[in-house]
């Protein structure tokens, strides 16, 4: 009897394990859930305060994106953040950008502590999106490009835990965006667990390498942003308009990419409310 009884069970369980993969299957990677808007707040045509920033993407039907922006918004990231706090969405994200003139190890130019400063105050634990200026290694062979990538990123990383953030390296162009070199900085240090955001349109210059790069890369990818992609360009296209974006995603759910995407607003001198409705139709559209 008791034999049978767990026969049952087993059977059960076995029954609710197939119907919870079934579910896991069908479900959509492109529910706005799991899509968060990026660079909405310093390509803002309308220059938008951060209640009308939070009064947008609630609108558009999203619950979360990343911030990053200039030094009028980080000027105002503090209130950014509680407002968005405020009417329930997340921050998943914040930008961090460092310059090849201001930005050292001990010392980061007076915007980047302001970053740190704003994390501190307002207690939000988010990842942190490190982006280094394409020129920042220029002129160093691999050996001191490395050490002087595994030194600030260590740093930033001391920085990042000390208000329970993590770090994620982004592909902004240069030798840090390149693949390769990221894993090997990733590996590094490895008492640290960081993360890399790869962004569709920072990559044109390596497409033909795209799969490997997205085999190296796979592991730690938190996020990856979107964009309509063909190789000649342009660099910032509207999801669906390219050639190769919907073999570039399909790649990733093959390897088995589980992760959130982001939806760029990124048109200089355009509304990101309409470049957002644009992306997610065009993202919608695919097969």
């Amino acid at each position: 009897m008791i034999r049978h009884c767990l026969l049952l069970v087993t059977a059960l369980l076995s029954l609710v394990s197939c119907k919870t993969k079934q579910l896991a299957q069908h479900s959509n990677p492109f529910d706005k859930s799991n899509l968060i808007p990026w660079s909405i707040v310093a390509f803002d045509s309308l220059e938008r305060t951060p209640a009308q920033r939070v009064a947008m993407i609630k609108r558009l039907g999203f619950d979360q994106y990343a911030f990053g922006g200039r030094q009028q918004h980080i000027d105002r990231m503090v209130e950014e953040i509680q407002m968005a706090r405020a009417n329930d969405i997340k921050i998943p994200a914040v930008w961090l950008y460092l310059n090849h003139n201001k930005d050292t190890v001990g010392k980061l130019k007076p915007m980047s502590e302001q970053v740190f400063a704003a994390l501190r105050e307002t207690g939000l634990q988010t990842e942190i999106w490190v982006g280094f200026h394409p020129e920042y290694f220029d002129g160093d062979s691999d050996d001191i490009a490395f050490a002087k990538a595994e030194q600030m990123i260590r740093y930033l990383a001391q920085r990042a835990d000390s208000v329970n953030c993590k770090l994620a390296l982004y592909n902004h162009g240069g030798w840090y965006g390149k693949a390769r070199n990221q894993l090997e900085i990733i590996k590094r240090i490895p008492e640290y667990d960081i993360n890399v955001v790869y962004n569709f349109h920072h990559a044109h210059d390596d497409l033909s390498n795209y799969e490997s790069n997205i085999d190296l890369l796979l592991p730690y990818l938190s996020c990856v942003n979107l964009n309509g992609m063909k190789a000649d360009g342009p660099k910032i296209m509207t999801i669906g308009d390219g050639d190769l974006e919907e073999k570039m995603i399909q790649y990733l759910f093959q390897k088995g990419y589980k992760g959130p995407f982001g939806i760029l607003g990124h048109v200089k001198g355009g509304d990101p409310e309409r470049i957002l409705m644009e992306n997610f139709r065009g993202l919608s559209s695919l097969r």
